[in-house]
């Protein structure tokens, strides 16, 4: 066992959460109460599927309802960062347009065993990618588009629509969303271990088994992640996601 589920480790994660916290209000970063609910709500959370995870992945009602769940809160916590207004749920399309098709392939294919037991990890991770790369990029094409509205601007008065104006200027600022996900697949095996790796190894996998898995894992995030920021770059660009 990697770590043991011990009083430590219940000692060792609340030290660290209060580090975390104490060194954001330290830098006046403006996250410390964020940083320490999500490391509350994490806990809770791990907590309950811990214990409901057995069930869920042995009917198919259940799993089903668990992915939507996934989903939902997936959509709802990506658009609120995204904008505060009532467009947030247009995060569905991005998010899914990307996730869906990767699953549907992976299960028609035979590559993803149809029990939930894989199911829900693999559509886990793709949601989690496809929501960071929704939030990054929305967030990064929005910001961009306050900040340069004038030039926007001039590029309606040159001429060009107003997706297309729009999309000049969002365009490089959305696409560097893509960065963290780039940086983790070239630099894997020399700077990193991930956790699928590391996860096939201590389930008894040979290493060949667990960088295959890994690498499937790295190459189907990516695709997700350029699918949910073109999606969510073009649905800014034609003002259906906005801030108000």
């Amino acid at each position: 066992m990697l770590l043991p589920v011990s009083p430590a480790l219940g000692v060792v994660l609340a030290v660290l959460l209060v580090s975390a916290v104490a060194v954001a209000a330290w830098a006046s970063l403006g996250r410390s109460r964020e940083i320490a609910v999500a490391g509350v709500r994490a806990a809770v959370q791990l907590a309950a599927v811990s214990l409901l995870i057995g069930w869920v992945v042995r009917s198919t009602g259940p799993l089903l309802g668990f992915l939507a769940l996934m989903f939902a809160v997936a959509v709802r916590t990506a658009g609120r960062r995204v904008t505060p207004n009532r467009t947030w749920w247009w995060a569905a399309l991005p998010i899914g347009a990307g996730v869906v098709p990767v699953v549907v392939v992976l299960l028609l294919t035979g590559l993803l065993p149809a029990r939930g037991i894989a199911i829900v990890p693999v559509t886990g991770i793709l949601i989690g990618g496809a929501l960071t790369a929704t939030v990054l990029g929305g967030r990064r094409a929005l910001d961009e588009l306050g900040t340069r509205r004038g030039e926007v601007e001039a590029g309606m008065a040159l001429g060009l629509l107003d997706r297309d104006a729009r999309l000049e200027i969002a365009r490089p600022a959305a696409s560097d969303a893509l960065l963290p996900g780039l940086d983790q697949t070239r630099t894997v095996g020399l700077v990193t271990l991930p956790g699928a790796f590391v996860g096939m190894l201590l389930g008894g996998a040979s290493p060949v088994e667990a960088g295959a898995v890994q690498l499937f894992v790295l190459v189907a995030l990516m695709v997700v992640q350029v699918v949910a920021v073109a999606l969510v770059l073009e649905l800014i660009a034609r003002g259906l996601l906005h801030r108000e």
